[in-house]
């Protein structure tokens, strides 16, 4: 027994400890461990992003959304210009769902300057742009500020846009939500018709049309709500309904009799929102099988078109989603429906979800991908599929090696081990390899310990991760230093925080490392970008 342990020069500080010097920069996590604080736009960004109304491992949701409001007032006092690009940047296809959006431009709305309510203004019809986001809206409005000049004003707008016919699709398609229906929505608003269009599509709102059918369609703005109307008269007659009224299913099924043919062509002309969230019904019901190869190509020409899913907003968590629920025959996800999964379509659905990710031309660099394999991750972030966290970064990390040549992908937890995942590994099979070795503490500096050690010379190491690191003995910004001393010199550092903490393991006086915040499509791409020094 010696003092050796006492007396040895210690090479780095405890991550349970801030980095002697740097405490006014440092704040301590959840987890215990000290990091860098991310700041006020970094934060918002990723609660935009990421949304709070889930629970993480560390927080929970009512927590973690008491941050997240905190921080949009705080910024919303700094620049409410730049709250408003934020939150139409995370509406526009990149946040998770539009809800995390739609509470922050309520609470942009709440700014006590004319900039913040100009702003609102300025944003409003680019975030709320369907009926559903309109009566969400509402009801956060309701509970956090309630119905003044200024939401008078934009509602007003809102149900008098100049579009009559889409605005009469959005009010017969979302005919309630949220506890508001489309008749409180006029009757809140007084709204006046500018026009005979408006006037017709609000009697039908207010009045309906219960008692009487118009013999013939008043004008072509109502054509859907007239042959849902008729629809009403005469249920067996839904697949004449459907077909010259161009119904949705969420118009047509409520009131029609709903059988395969009827299905059949609702499939037909099937958004791609709504054909990505029914293949399992669609399957249950017989309109997709394997021996129906022309609707399969139907699925594969949509699902698999990349300027499709970019028009859509369709986010690869949606595509996650629907595959990990789809693969399960109906085990998993709200549907009470059970079907055989079909083979062909898992393929279509697991190429959607690298489709649906913005990435370039090989760069040609080599990379090294950090996922994040510790307990915490195994969190889930979509309760009803059970999509854990560890299974999102999965799918960013590989989509981005699927783009380049020279990659690999290893886990991390308290050490670094081979996944055995490759960029020929399906997206289910690789969510299999990396979701199975869930366990125990976080400690990113193994990643740079293996890289020592093995002489590994990466371009750019990208860390896939809640942040929340605190096992090790050293930092990772120590550790980093170590590896460019003994390594390679130049490399850059990427850290892509999947969780809404106000955390970072990016040394802000490191201008070759970078923080990246949420599940936005785009982070593979940005990668690339940064690696070609684009950026």
């Amino acid at each position: 027994m010696n003092y050796q342990f006492f007396t040895r020069k210690q090479k780095g500080t405890p991550q349970n400890q801030p980095i002697p010097g740097r405490e006014a920069e440092m704040i301590q996590g959840r987890s215990g461990g000290w990091m860098f604080d991310a700041g006020l736009w970094k934060l918002l960004r990723r609660c935009l992003l990421i949304g709070t109304a889930q629970s993480t491992y560390y927080a929970q949701k009512r927590e973690l959304t008491d941050d997240f409001i905190d921080v949009l007032k705080q910024a919303v006092d700094t620049d409410p210009g730049r709250v408003a690009s934020e939150i139409v940047y995370a509406s526009n296809g990149r946040s998770i769902n539009n809800s995390a959006p739609l509470l922050g431009l309520v609470l942009l709305s709440m700014g006590k300057t004319p900039e913040a309510k100009e702003a609102f203004r300025a944003i409003f019809p680019e975030v709320v742009r369907t009926g559903s986001h309109f009566y969400e809206w509402l009801s956060y409005t309701k509970s956090l500020r309630g119905f003044g000049k200024i939401i008078q004003d934009v509602g007003t707008q809102w149900l008098s846009r100049e579009d009559v016919k889409g605005l009469a699709y959005q009010l017969l398609k979302y005919q309630q939500r949220y506890g508001f229906s489309n008749r409180d929505a006029l009757r809140l608003f007084h709204v006046k018709p500018p026009t005979d269009e408006h006037q017709q599509l609000f009697n039908w709102v207010v009045k309906g049309w219960n008692n009487y059918l118009p013999d013939e369609i008043p004008s072509e703005a109502l054509t859907q709500i007239w042959w849902y109307e008729w629809l009403k008269h005469h249920p067996e007659q839904t697949h004449k309904a459907i077909k010259k009224g161009h119904l949705t299913h969420e118009m047509a099924a409520p009131v029609g009799k709903m059988d395969k043919k009827a299905w059949q062509l609702l499939f037909n002309e099937m958004p791609i929102g709504a054909m990505l969230r029914n293949l399992g019904s669609l399957t249950e019901l017989g309109v997709l099988r394997a021996d129906e190869p022309e609707n399969i190509d139907r699925v594969e020409n949509v699902l698999n078109d990349v300027n499709r899913l970019k028009k859509g907003r369709i986010h690869p968590i949606d595509v996650l989603k629907a595959l990990k629920t789809y693969q399960s025959g109906g085990t998993l996800g709200r549907s009470k429906k059970n079907w055989q999964p079909v083979p062909r379509l898992v393929e279509i659905l697991d190429k959607a979800v690298e489709l649906s990710f913005d990435i370039a031309q090989p760069t040609g660099k080599v990379f090294l991908h950090a996922l994040d394999i510790s307990g915490s991750m195994s969190w889930g972030v979509v309760d009803s599929v059970g999509l854990s966290c560890c299974e999102i970064a999965t799918a960013m990390a590989l989509v981005t090696a699927k783009a380049e040549k020279n990659y690999t992908i290893r886990g991390f937890s308290t050490k670094f081990i081979n996944l055995g995942i490759s960029r020929k590994d399906s997206f289910q099979s690789a969510l299999k390899k990396s979701s199975d070795r869930n366990f125990g503490g976080t400690d990113a500096s193994v990643a740079y310990d293996w890289a020592i050690k093995n002489k590994f010379k990466a371009d750019v190491i990208c860390f896939w991760t809640d942040s929340e690191s605190w096992a090790g003995s050293k930092h990772p910004s120590q550790a980093l230093a170590k590896y460019r001393q003994k390594v390679n010199p130049k490399v850059k550092a990427v850290y892509v925080t999947l969780a809404p903490y106000g955390i970072s393991l990016v040394d802000p006086k490191d201008p070759l490392s970078w923080d990246l915040g949420g599940f936005d499509p785009g982070t593979p791409r940005l990668i690339q970008m940064l690696a070609k020094n684009e950026l």
